[in-house]
C-alpha cells in the first residue's frame, strides 16, 4: 500500500505535530494544541519568559511566518486586537485620534503571509476584527468561568461551527454604576470587579503564569486544543486514517 503523501501531518503515526505558534503571549493556544501532543514552536515580538510552548523565538511574527512558515505543519495566529475591536474603531476613535494612539493593524499583512506558505492555519481575533468568522468559540462551550467570544479564521481547511450554548447569566461586575453577580468573571481590565490573577488563572485553565496582563490576553487552551481536533477529524477522511 502506498503511502499517503499527506502522513506526516497526522500527529501520532510517526511524529507529533510540528505547529508555529504566532503571536504567542505566554501560550495559552500553544498549551491547547501541547495537550494533543503536538510540538508548538512559538513566536512574540516581546520577551515571554512565561511561554509554555516547545521552543520560543523572539521576533517580527510576520517576518518568521514568511521565512519559517513553510518548515511547519500547522501554523495559529493571534494579532494583536487592539485595533480591531469595536471600541478602536468606534467610541474611542476620536479621543485616540487626539492624543496620537494608534495600534498595529496585522491581520491583513499576517494572511498573506500564511497563505504564501501553503500550510493550514487558523487566524483568531476579536468580533470587530477583519478576520472572516469561519468559527465562533466561547467559554461557555467549555465550561469555563469567562465567556471570551473569539472568532477564527480557518485556511486550508473547515470545521463545522459548535452550538452555543445559552448564557448562564452575567459577567460579574460593576455595569454603569450597578454591580452584578454571575457565573463568569470579567478577564480583562482592572477595577470594577474585574478578575483578579487568580480569578483569571482558574477561569482560563491557565497555571503557568501570575503575569495579570498577559492572562488577560491568552486564549483558553480548551479553544485550541477543540480547534486541533477539529482539524484532526477534517483530515481524517482524506488520509483514510483514525485521529
Amino acid at each position: 500500500m502506498t503511502e499517503p503523501t499527506t502522513v506526516r501531518r497526522v500527529p501520532g503515526m510517526f511524529r507529533p505535530l510540528r505547529v508555529l505558534d504566532a503571536y504567542c503571549c505566554i501560550g495559552g493556544a500553544a498549551h491547547g494544541y501541547r495537550r494533543l501532543g503536538w510540538h508548538v514552536t512559538g513566536v512574540d515580538i516581546q520577551a515571554q519568559p512565561d511561554y509554555c510552548g516547545d521552543v520560543f523565538h523572539q521576533g517580527d511574527a510576520v517576518e518568521f511566518i514568511r521565512a519559517h512558515g513553510h518548515e511547519f505543519d500547522f501554523i495559529h495566529t493571534s494579532p494583536p486586537c487592539q485595533g480591531e475591536g469595536a471600541p478602536t474603531k468606534g467610541t474611542n476613535a476620536r479621543r485616540n485620534a487626539a492624543i496620537g494612539r494608534t495600534y498595529p493593524r496585522l491581520i491583513t499583512p499576517t494572511r498573506a503571509a500564511l497563505e504564501a506558505t501553503g500550510r493550514p492555519y487558523v487566524i483568531e481575533n476579536v468580533a470587530g476584527s477583519e478576520v472572516r468568522k469561519d468559527l465562533r468559540l466561547c467559554g461557555e462551550m467549555f465550561g469555563l468561568a469567562v465567556l471570551m467570544h473569539r472568532y477564527f479564521e480557518l485556511g486550508g481547511w473547515t470545521a463545522p461551527q459548535p452550538i452555543h450554548p445559552a448564557h448562564r447569566g452575567r459577567v460579574r461586575g460593576w455595569r454603569h454604576g450597578e454591580y452584578h453577580e454571575g457565573p463568569y468573571v470579567a478577564a480583562y481590565g482592572k477595577g470594577g470587579g474585574k478578575a483578579t490573577t487568580e480569578e483569571i488563572r482558574a477561569a482560563k485553565g491557565i497555571d503557568w503564569s501570575t503575569d495579570h496582563l498577559r492572562l488577560r490576553e491568552a486564549l483558553p487552551p480548551a479553544y485550541t486544543e477543540w480547534i486541533g481536533r477539529a482539524y484532526l477529524t477534517a483530515c481524517t477522511p482524506a488520509l483514510g486514517v483514525a485521529a
